[in-house]
């Protein structure tokens, strides 16, 4: 007797059992083997339609350290690949960061020793290097954005971000100071200005500062959630002030233990008038960037530190990691924790690859 095509199927089910030494899976409600996950992940454009999130040019800020000078560069030993820059070596490097279409660069000074004093009188110089830097960037590339770190710590004799008042960094004689700088910045032509120094009340006092002067479109970056940590050494180094630093930051920058406290960091913040808020250090930290973006929905941003960067750059020139593969997975996790653009020096190198 021949046998019908649905006993054929029968028998090929009860074979292939048998190969696999058990019977065949029953499917659970959206389980195995009606679900399968891998089906999504086999070619690469279903994984381009399915994913989640998007790394672009977007997303990146460069930071760039300055330098007294013309036509000079001096190497940040602790980060390799990254050059402290004259102004007219700055201006040609925001040339280049606008050509590749990177939205927004920031400043960052490494002032003369000769200049540096307990008052920090240098940040509140409309002639210093930052504003100079600013002029000449905005001249050249006015469509690149410029931000500006308002702190005291690259203008300090002693390395802090504050004025030290009888042993201590006096928080309100602090407010007053970065107030003018802030008003010198965006004078001078800055985009957006952002307090990294961890003060009470400093984002109001700027503001206001910022109304009062006709400055009503200056956007305010606010360091909220800025931890007293360990992955700002090459920083310093480039900077200028780690040398200086006398005692630590720890009454004034964040517990690296504390997470609610960051959300109380961001409220305040934002009801004083910030525009978008920080997260710094980034990569150690995303539970934070996660927790600040779920919270409030405002514009986040998150630091990729000079320590975090130092790791993946000596690593890469060891060889042991692929310098390219870690940077974009780096920076991708960033967004996938809620950041909407991440301060990186990988910023150039990154552009690169996400153009080509």
């Amino acid at each position: 007797m021949t046998s019908s095509p649905k006993d054929k199927t029968v028998s090929l089910r009860t074979e292939r059992a048998k190969r696999a030494g058990s019977t065949s899976p029953r499917a659970a409600p959206g389980g195995y083997p009606a679900t399968r996950l891998r089906r999504n992940r086999r070619a690469d454009w279903s994984r381009r339609l399915i994913r989640e999130n998007a790394l672009s040019t977007d997303d990146l800020i460069w930071p760039i350290f300055l330098i007294e000078g013309e036509r000079k560069r001096t190497p940040v030993s602790a980060m390799p690949g990254v050059e402290r820059l004259s102004v007219d070596l700055a201006v040609k490097a925001a040339e280049e960061a606008a050509a590749l279409g990177i939205p927004a660069i920031a400043l960052f000074p490494n002032t003369e020793p000769s200049l540096r004093d307990e008052a920090a009188s240098e940040a509140l110089n409309p002639a210093n290097l930052v504003c100079r830097a600013v002029r000449a960037i905005k001249g050249a590339v006015p469509d690149i954005g410029i931000i500006c770190d308002v702190a005291l710590d690259p203008y300090t004799s002693h390395g802090h971000d504050g004025l030290i008042v009888n042993g201590e960094v006096d928080n309100d004689r602090t407010v007053e100071a970065l107030i003018m700088q802030a008003l010198v910045q965006a004078e001078a032509g800055a985009d957006i200005l952002a307090p990294s120094d961890m003060m009470d009340g400093r984002i109001g006092a700027i503001r206001g500062a910022l109304e009062e002067n006709g400055f009503t479109s200056t956007q305010i970056l606010a360091y909220a959630a800025k931890y007293a940590s360990s992955f700002y050494g090459p920083f310093r180094d480039a900077v200028g002030s780690g040398a200086k630093l006398k005692g630590d930051k720890l009454g004034y920058q964040m517990d690296p233990a504390n997470g609610a406290e960051a959300l109380r960091e961001v409220a305040l913040d934002i009801e004083e008038g910030a525009d978008m808020v920080m997260v710094k250090p980034g990569l150690a930290y995303l539970d934070i960037v996660f927790r600040v973006k779920q919270a409030f929905g405002v514009p986040t941003f998150a630091y990729h530190t000079s320590g975090e960067y130092a790791m993946i750059a000596a690593a890469a020139e060891r060889g042991w990691l692929d310098r390219d593969r870690i940077l974009l997975e780096t920076l991708m996790a960033f967004k996938r924790a809620g950041a909407d653009a991440v301060f990186t020096y990988f910023a150039l190198a990154a552009a690169g690859l996400l153009k080509n």
